[in-house]
């Protein structure tokens, strides 16, 4: 991978950090885009796959950021998207924090943090469906799918059952 395309990654990662209001995970879909469709620099399975193990690993979720990095140019695609993506949205955070602390009786912070529910949940929708797509012609992803919703919608039982769940069916080839 030559400088300048380090340069780009580095780039449109930075870019992305403010973007993700609800975690990195929400842009997903734009990083999948960037890396398997524009430049085909890793293929989809490897996308999904980088985003699996990261979030399999223990420790905090931005990890598939910097596994995506590694698939595409090692070590230095690694620190390219990391430090793409954490810089901007820890200087602003940083900032924003403090700001809205001073005024975070005022209506303009008060409708702002409102909106920012709505929002995130949009971007998490995203990211699962372009999580799925390889999963999506199998109907046993959907029923799972289903029951998932169904439970988080009307038990208080464990999202780490269905994550359980949907290894043992992927494990028995089932999804």
């Amino acid at each position: 991978m030559s400088p300048a395309d380090l340069l780009g990654l580095f780039g449109h990662f930075l870019l992305l950090s403010l973007l993700a209001i609800g975690g990195a995970i929400t842009t997903a879909p734009d990083m999948h885009r960037y890396l398997v469709t524009e430049h085909g620099w890793i293929s989809d399975s490897q996308f999904t796959a980088s985003i699996a193990l990261a979030q399999a690993a223990p420790g905090p979720n931005l990890l598939f950021v910097a596994v995506l990095g590694w698939n595409v140019a090692g070590p230095l695609g690694a620190l390219a998207t990391m430090s793409g993506i954490l810089l901007p949205s820890t200087l602003l955070t940083l900032w924003a924090t403090r700001w809205g602390q001073a005024r975070r009786d005022t209506l303009g912070v008060r409708a702002f943090t409102a909106g920012m529910a709505p929002l995130t949940l949009g971007l998490l929708a995203a990211t699962s469906w372009v999580l799925t797509q390889p999963f999506r012609q199998q109907p046993g992803a959907w029923v799972l799918l289903a029951l998932t919703v169904t439970l988080a919608l009307r038990t208080r039982i464990s999202p780490l059952w269905m994550v359980g769940l949907g290894a043992l069916a992927g494990g028995l080839g089932l999804v």
